[in-house]
């Protein structure tokens, strides 16, 4: 008598996962644990799944930092800032207080942004935006490309300062806390031996301030304004 075929044992079905889920998971390591959680195992621990399953869609950590920075980059509301019925310098305004809100909300995420270069589509959106701005502002393609660089670096140095005082990754405090942690921290310093940082004290505590941000942000502009023709 034949031996009865033994039917195949069955096999649980695998978890599919696309891009999206991965940097979504990304993302909440970033804001749960810092930069220095978001590796490849460390998502795929976040997922259930095995490593291999996450180099499906990305080779390496590198690119799936990049494909952070451009989802991060991606939620900016671009749609202000190509607004030509309002004051160029408004639109930059909406800009760089969006970016701030946006980057201060993921604080781990402005050491990456810095880490590489900012070449994804949405980067690229985003930076064709401004150089426009620029241009209605009377700037020629050098000058307004001078100047985009030169307010992302304004903007992004302003908020990679505040986002390494933060204490963990997580969202940042509210800023009359920060300011306030800021003055008492300032009362310890001896005013015999710098007086005039003493003297500063309620200027400089407010440095994460939103008013010191715009302040900053205006000085620049006026030097962009100064550049432009007629």
């Amino acid at each position: 008598m034949a031996a009865q075929d033994t039917p195949p044992a069955k096999r649980g079905r695998k978890r599919a996962v696309g891009e999206d889920e991965v940097v979504a998971a990304a993302i909440r390591l970033l804001g749960a644990r810092g930069a220095d959680a978001v590796s490849i195992r460390g998502i795929a621990a976040e997922l259930g799944l095995a490593p291999n399953a996450v180099y499906t869609y990305f080779p390496d950590r590198a690119a799936v930092i990049g494909a952070v920075v451009e989802h991060l980059l991606g939620e900016t509301d671009l749609a202000a800032l190509a607004a030509r019925d309002t004051p160029w310098r408004d639109r930059v305004h909406a800009l760089a207080a969006d970016l701030r809100r946006r980057l201060l909300a993921h604080p781990g995420a402005v050491n990456l942004l810095l880490s590489g270069p900012m070449d994804g589509p949405n980067a690229l959106a985003l930076g064709e935006a401004l150089l426009a701005a620029l241009a209605d502002a009377g700037l020629d393609p050098t000058e307004a490309a001078r100047a985009s660089y030169l307010l992302i670096v304004q903007v992004l140095g302003a908020i990679a300062l505040e986002a390494a005082e933060l204490p963990s990754p997580a969202p940042a405090p509210p800023v009359d806390e920060r300011v306030a942690a800021r003055r008492e921290q300032l009362r310890a310093v001896p005013a015999d031996r710098y007086p005039r940082t003493a003297g500063a004290a309620d200027t400089i505590a407010a440095y994460v301030s939103d008013e010191q941000y715009a302040w900053g942000l205006d000085r620049v502009l006026d030097g962009i304004a100064g550049r432009a023709k007629g």
